[in-house]
């Protein structure tokens, strides 16, 4: 069990990692909309952003459903993170 757990603690830790870097394309985003005249959320662009991930679960045998819940959690929080600095609509 010991190195199971250590196992799960460094893909969690990666995954902390790939996380932080995310955002700082969310810091960047919000720095260019502005200029394109763009809103912190844009509905197309999360519906397609799911549908990308759901179907990258598929094709890896994790469930979608597990996937679009937490990517949606992460795109709210994101989106709030840009609406910071560009207001909300």
């Amino acid at each position: 069990m010991a190195e199971l757990r250590a196992e799960i603690d460094r893909i969690d830790a990666g995954l902390v990692d790939l996380i932080a870097e995310r955002i700082t394309y969310i810091d960047r985003a919000a720095e260019l909309k502005p200029a394109l005249g763009l809103p912190a959320r844009i509905d197309d662009r999360v519906e397609e952003v799911v549908a990308k991930v759901r179907a990258s679960a598929v094709a890896r045998g994790v469930d979608p459903d597990l996937a679009e819940a937490l990517w949606r959690r992460l795109i709210d929080w994101s989106i709030a993170r840009e609406e910071v600095v560009l207001g909300s609509d």
